[in-house]
């Protein structure tokens, strides 16, 4: 019996208010044993970080990003990886997200709208339950969502750390010169103390 509940699944219902009744929304998958799911988990190096950090300052969705706004219920299963990137699980194949033709098994939910218009808030790696907190204050009967999938991931957190490392090349460039300028204003500096020295005899 032990090993049977070690891999149970628990199936929570999240509803979301309307102008009559309360229709659930999404399917957040709660597992008791840690996940297996290998799609969207990644290792944190240090160009991870980099990009973590850019995509939290994020306020919109770009123009190469799959932005789609979906009536509620959505008809999707969320799960999370070990690094709280939020990742579609199963999409209802009659649901709305399904009809969209835009969400794929798989997809990361890199973004969700705020509770009230177009602003958009990053939701890489702060775990299930606030984006389903996100989705669920939403106001309105639509939810605007922008899903990545993990190949177009690993490229954009490519490019990202390809962007930071070049900056980081940039600023050490400055560093040195600003270095080797202050080294030539104390060589002067010397040499005019000696000038002043040397003219007292």
């Amino acid at each position: 019996m032990k090993s049977v509940f070690a891999f149970a699944s628990a199936i929570v219902a999240i509803t979301i208010p309307s102008a009559l009744s309360f229709a659930p929304s999404i399917i957040a998958n709660t597992r008791l044993a840690p996940s297996s799911t290998t799609t969207t988990s990644l290792s944190m190096s240090d160009s991870d970080e980099d990009f973590m950090r850019w995509a939290k300052q994020s306020r919109s969705a770009g123009s190469g990003d799959n932005l789609v706004e979906l009536k509620r219920p959505l008809g999707l299963v969320l799960d999370e990886d070990d690094y709280g990137n939020v990742f579609v699980q199963t999409v209802a194949p009659k649901g709305n997200a399904a009809r969209s033709g835009l969400v794929k098994e798989g997809d990361i939910v890199t973004m969700c709208s705020a509770t009230f218009g177009n602003e958009m808030w990053s939701c890489r790696g702060v775990g299930l339950t606030r984006v389903l907190a996100a989705i669920r204050v939403r106001a309105g009967p639509t939810v605007s969502l922008v899903f990545e999938s993990p190949s177009q991931r690993k490229l954009k957190g490519a490019e990202v750390a390809k962007q930071a490392q070049a900056a980081r090349e940039a600023r050490e460039r400055a560093q040195a010169k600003r270095d080797e300028l202050l080294k030539e204003l104390e060589a002067d500096e010397v040499k005019l103390k000696k000038g002043k020295f040397l003219g007292l005899f």
